[in-house]
């Protein structure tokens, strides 16, 4: 079922939903499940899965490093597909426009197509850690709203080469990033809210923002994006803060702000027990005054990790 199928059946309701990373190649999926099991008594009707672009790795080779590019945390179709069928979920593959072409990426949808995924996140991607700006692949997309529209394409049968039979197309519901304190790119927040205007014009058909820490700059978003004329449903993106770092690490990777109360609860903090604490008690007070505003769902980051996400979904589901 789509994003949006979901959402309207809710009759106004809040949904809860999360977002997990797949794990490093080698690894067992079984250690995903167990962070997965705890979550599923407050019923998502959906999981996101990331999906992680190339990266170089140097290999030693007689007296020279050798660079090669490889993926870390390759599968999340296949996540996808195994997540969908052990939990009856839906299940929404992240897909980039960095480290794909865009032949790589409708061989990728094609795969979805035949899953049944009916849901796709449509991201650019970050810069590769060598890379001080984000450059575009060659041969892929250098905007998201170009992929939108590669995804939208396929809606009406059309694919890079020729086109599929009738019946064949593939209806996929595509989700979007949006920015409330703006992306880190952006000159302003007017100026990437006229992307954001962008990829809804190519076919999105819902948001998902980037975390933030005050509730403020969500609704400040929402209302600038309506009086746009983005209609599609927004839902805001969350994330607990789980370690004394996070105050250092969050702000330098997303540019976010961090509230001044919340900063000083956590430096207050001599364990990391009592910073998830902390993170925990923020997180419910910031969900408890989205939910009573009426947001479509709460969407949760939990980077592979469930029992912060459990304790903040069991006092408001």
């Amino acid at each position: 079922m789509k994003v949006t199928d979901h959402i309207k059946n809710a009759n106004g309701k809040t949904l809860f939903s999360f977002e997990i990373i797949p794990p490093k190649k080698g690894s067992n999926i079984d250690e995903l499940y167990r962070n997965i099991d705890p979550l599923m008594e407050f019923d998502p009707p959906f999981i996101d899965v990331t999906t992680s672009r190339e990266e170089y790795v140097y290999i030693q080779k007689d007296d020279l490093l050798e660079r090669k590019i490889t993926r870390m945390r390759p599968g999340t179709v296949g996540i996808c597909a195994a997540i969908k069928h052990k939990y009856d979920v839906d299940t929404i593959p992240h897909v980039l426009c960095g480290g794909f072409t865009r032949e790589e990426t409708e061989y990728l949808l094609v795969d979805c197509h035949y899953l049944g995924i009916d849901n796709v996140m449509a991201l650019r991607g970050d810069a590769m850690k060598h890379q001080r700006y984000f450059e575009k692949t060659e041969g892929g997309h250098e905007y998201a709203s170009d992929l939108v529209k590669q995804i939208r394409d396929l809606r009406e049968g059309k694919y890079l080469h020729d086109t599929a039979e009738a019946g064949a197309m593939a209806d996929f519901c595509v989700g979007v990033a949006g920015y409330p304190e703006k992306h880190l790119e952006a000159p302003s927040l007017e100026s990437d809210l006229k992307k954001l205007k962008l990829k809804v014009d190519m076919g999105a058909d819902y948001v998902v923002t980037q975390m933030f820490f005050r509730n403020e700059a969500f609704f400040e978003f929402v209302d600038k994006a309506r009086a746009m004329g983005i209609t599609v449903p927004i839902i805001p993106g969350i994330k607990p803060i789980a370690v004394k770092k996070h105050l250092q690490l969050l702000p330098q990777v997303f540019k976010i702000d961090l509230p001044e109360e919340l900063i000083s609860e956590v430096e207050k903090c001599s364990t990391n027990k009592e910073v998830r604490q902390v993170g925990v008690e923020w997180c419910i007070q910031q969900s408890r005054e989205l939910k009573e505003a009426g947001v479509p769902v709460l969407h949760y980051y939990s980077m592979g990790k469930s029992d912060n996400i459990k304790d903040i979904a069991s006092a408001l589901f």
